[in-house]
């Protein structure tokens, strides 16, 4: 399997530290082949909402140039795709097709962080200890699935941050997430970031194994993702291989491949 990884951030979003080339020089020392750069997307919001965990759409083209001139300085050692990771919000999804046209974007990924805009407030990450909230959080996420615009789902398991004990609302709404994964072809993301978060915090959040063997049982393709926030994520492997040994002992697929999508195909 090659070394891939397509979910990684800059200090764009004000969250993630290291500049950009770090990435991508962390990334060739551990010996990746091919990484995408996937901030969290800007958005034009109707509103005077600022969001604090995102890249300011003034930002963008200063990412865009970036990522290009390291594509183009390392394109020796390293193939490097320049991306996205945005959430689904009904209410922008069509500027944001647009957008992806006009800027030419590699790819896109999908964390269903928010409950139709941040501008509300609701993230699914906590709200999900409740019913009413994982529901909508499934509903969403397959809402947004169906765009074709994203090439696969971020920590698919985010509602177990909120949730923690994985009942049988859980197991019912993953497999209603899964299956809707598995009909579009859309792989699920085992999240690096999240697995040391466990580690470190003696904790079981995401990824969650309970999830993981109903993706199994459902019959996903998984895929693996850094979720680097810092270059030194790219540089250890502990976490990659205890998650492609945890995958492969259910039985799953396991991607190190991007499938890329026609955003002019958007439905």
């Amino acid at each position: 399997m090659r070394k891939t990884n397509y979910h990684m951030h800059t200090r764009r979003c004000m969250h993630a530290s290291g500049r950009d080339e770090e990435y991508v020089i962390s990334a060739i020392k551990n010996g990746y082949e091919e990484i995408g750069f996937s901030d969290h997307s800007p958005w034009k919001y109707d509103s005077d909402f600022v969001a604090n965990m995102r890249m300011p759409l003034s930002k963008f083209d200063d990412y865009y140039a970036s990522v290009s001139s390291l594509k183009e300085k390392y394109k020796d050692r390293i193939s490097i795709k320049i991306g996205l990771e945005c959430e689904y919000f009904p209410k922008y999804i069509d500027w944001l097709k647009q957008f992806l046209i006009d800027k030419k974007l590699d790819y896109i990924i999908f964390g269903n962080h928010y409950f139709k805009t941040d501008e509300e407030r609701v993230y699914f990450g906590t709200a999900c200890e409740e019913e009413a909230w994982l529901i909508a959080y499934v509903d969403e996420a397959i809402a947004g699935m169906k765009t074709n615009l994203y090439s696969y789902l971020c920590h698919p398991d985010l509602f177990m941050r909120g949730r923690r004990v994985f009942d049988e609302v859980a197991k019912r709404e993953s497999i209603r997430l899964c299956q809707a994964a598995k009909e579009l072809h859309i792989p699920l993301e085992y999240n690096l970031a999240g697995a040391a978060y466990n580690d470190i915090m003696h904790t079981m959040q995401y990824p969650h194994i309970d999830f993981w063997k109903t993706a199994a049982e459902v019959g996903n393709t998984a895929i693996i993702g850094v979720d680097a926030h810092e270059p030194a994520a790219l540089e250890t492997d502990s976490y990659r291989e205890e998650g492609i040994a945890l995958l492969s002992g259910l039985g799953m697929k396991i991607t190190d491949t991007l499938p890329l999508k026609d955003f002019t195909s958007y439905e």
